[in-house]
C-alpha cells in the first residue's frame, strides 16, 4: 500500500519550510524504516524504497512551487525512466536521511537524483529519474513549466554520467521484443 499518511506528513513539513530558491537546490527529509517497509530479509524492501523516494520528490516539488501549479493547470508528474543503485541495507527502525534534487532538464524531460543516507554517513541507495510534467495531450516541455512557475532558469549542463545513461537508454528496444514473450507463452501452454 502506498504510504499516504507519510506523504501527507511530508507535504505539511515541506509547506512549512522555505521555498527552494533554485530548482537545483537539495531537499532533505528524514525517515524511519518501519516494520511494514521490510522484505523477508528484514531490510527495507526495494519496492518500498522507490515508494519512499516518491515522498521526497513530492515534497521537493511542493517547496519548488510545482504542486500548486499542477493543481491549477490540471497537470501531472510522471516518471519515464529510472536507474537505481542499492549499496547498503537499511534495517527495521533505522533512521535515514533522503536527499532529493533536480539535476537538469532538456526539451522533454526533467532529470532528478535522490539518495538515502544512513546515520553513519554511508549512502544506502541512489536513484536517477527521467521525469516529465504532462497534461491530457502528453508531455509539457520543461521550458513551459518553468515559465508558468515564473522562473527563467536555464538548465545546468547535463552531467556526463546522466548523458551516458540517456544515450544507453535510447538504444533499448521499445516496445520490448514480443517474440520472446509469445514463444515463452506458447512453450508454457504446450507443456500444460
Amino acid at each position: 500500500m502506498f504510504p499516504i499518511v507519510r506523504m501527507a506528513k511530508d507535504l505539511v513539513v515541506a509547506a512549512r519550510q522555505a521555498p527552494l530558491e533554485n530548482l537545483t537546490d537539495t531537499h532533505v527529509s528524514h525517515h524511519i524504516c518501519w516494520p511494514h517497509d521490510l522484505d523477508i530479509w528484514m531490510e527495507l524492501n526495494n519496492g518500498r524504497a522507490l515508494s519512499l523516494y516518491d515522498l521526497g520528490r513530492t515534497a521537493m516539488a511542493q517547496r519548488a512551487g510545482l504542486i500548486a501549479l499542477l493543481r491549477q493547470n490540471k497537470w501531472a508528474i510522471t516518471i519515464a525512466g529510472s536507474s537505481t543503485r542499492f549499496r547498503r541495507r537499511i534495517r527495521m527502525f533505522e533512521k535515514f536521511e533522503m536527499r532529493s534534487r533536480t539535476l537538469c532538464w532538456d526539451d522533454k524531460f526533467i532529470y532528478l537524483e535522490q539518495s538515502m543516507w544512513k546515520t553513519n554517513g554511508e549512502c544506502a541507495s541512489h536513484v536517477l529519474y527521467r521525469s516529465a510534467v504532462t497534461d491530457k495531450n502528453g508531455l509539457i516541455p520543461p521550458e513551459k513549466v518553468l515559465s508558468a512557475m515564473g522562473r527563467q532558469q536555464p538548465s545546468p549542463a547535463i552531467p556526463d554520467w546522466v548523458a551516458q545513461w540517456i544515450s544507453a537508454d535510447s538504444h533499448r528496444p521499445w516496445p520490448p521484443m514480443q517474440d520472446n514473450v509469445s514463444t515463452t507463452a506458447a512453450t508454457q501452454n504446450s507443456a500444460a
